[in-house]
């Protein structure tokens, strides 16, 4: 299946804005709200149901000579549209 990316932002930010931004995505996803995630004009709003996939990861990167490494920890929430339950309207 394709991949189609519809909100990409990477910034250099201190420990404490980063821990600050996933208290408020934790905020959103407790209090069962969307998230909306927003970078200068550009944002897409997800509305995760009430039971995801979770997977963390931590990662080493070694480049092809063997000099720098990059380290990593990602955090993924992951959904099939056909997870939410589909409404059903009665007029």
């Amino acid at each position: 299946m394709p991949e189609e990316v519809l909100f990409e932002t990477e910034l250099r930010r201190s420990r404490a804005e980063v821990a600050d931004y996933l208290r408020a995505v934790a905020d959103k996803l407790d209090a069962d709200e969307p998230v909306t995630l927003t970078s200068g004009d550009e944002s897409v709003t997800m509305d995760p149901p009430a039971s995801v996939d979770f997977e963390v990861k931590a990662e080493r990167e070694t480049s092809a000579g063997g000099g720098n490494e990059e380290l990593s920890i990602e955090l993924e929430l992951e959904w099939s549209d056909a997870d939410r339950p589909d409404e059903l309207d009665v007029s």
